[in-house]
């Protein structure tokens, strides 16, 4: 089943969500739950969907980033990015850990702001320890673009939006992006829109 995406506004993305108890990882409603999430972020489409954005405020999310939408970028921007494909897999509980390295910037979107994307900050490489739709332990050492889809799907548990992290000169409407920014290296962007000083 299709859910409807909350968007940007609605109090449950701005709350931290509640963690799963074993038994409610376990229930017949969370698998056909998950099941939803999966269909609703593949329909959007997106790489990542969390469960406060369709208004359901629980430690919980599903991530992935199939091959197609990786071929889509040219060899270039997929290596700038990191981006590999990440199978489907579901995160419970999550807990991220960012080790100390420097952050990396690219434009982000977000299914819960629909229309709009900018750049934001990201760790390069992170480790999450949580659990899987099984209730297993799972521990999860990321870098790169699944790095930074697991830090966007995590915030979203902890009610925090990419526009309280982005830099707020280079908020756009994507339309705008593809037509002005798609091709150029965030470097360029950041000197045209005076983000940073010439060096």
């Amino acid at each position: 089943m299709i859910l409807k995406i909350r968007q940007v506004g609605e109090s449950v993305l701005r709350q931290p969500s509640r963690p799963l108890t074993v038994e409610e990882i376990h229930s017949r409603y969370l698998g056909e739950l998950i099941e939803s999430m999966r269909e609703t972020m593949r329909d959007a489409p997106g790489v990542g969907l969390a469960a406060p954005q369709i208004g359901i405020p629980l430690q919980l999310a599903v991530i992935e980033d199939p091959p197609g939408a990786v071929q889509r970028l040219s060899p270039e921007e997929a290596a700038a990015r990191g981006r590999r494909p990440v199978p489907f897999h579901v995160v419970i509980n999550p807990v991220l850990t960012i080790p100390e390295g420097t952050a990396v910037e690219f434009f982000e979107g977000c299914l819960s702001l629909t229309g709009y994307t900018a750049i934001v900050p990201r760790a390069a490489r992170v480790h999450v320890d949580g659990l899987n739709e099984r209730a297993e332990a799972v521990s999860i050492d990321a870098e790169g673009w699944y790095a930074r889809i697991l830090q966007h799907e995590i915030d979203h548990l902890n009610g925090v939006l990419f526009i309280d992290r982005m830099n707020s000169r280079s908020f756009m409407t994507q339309e705008n992006h593809l037509r002005f920014w798609k091709d150029k290296f965030i470097p360029e962007v950041k000197r045209a829109l005076s983000l940073e000083e010439p060096g």
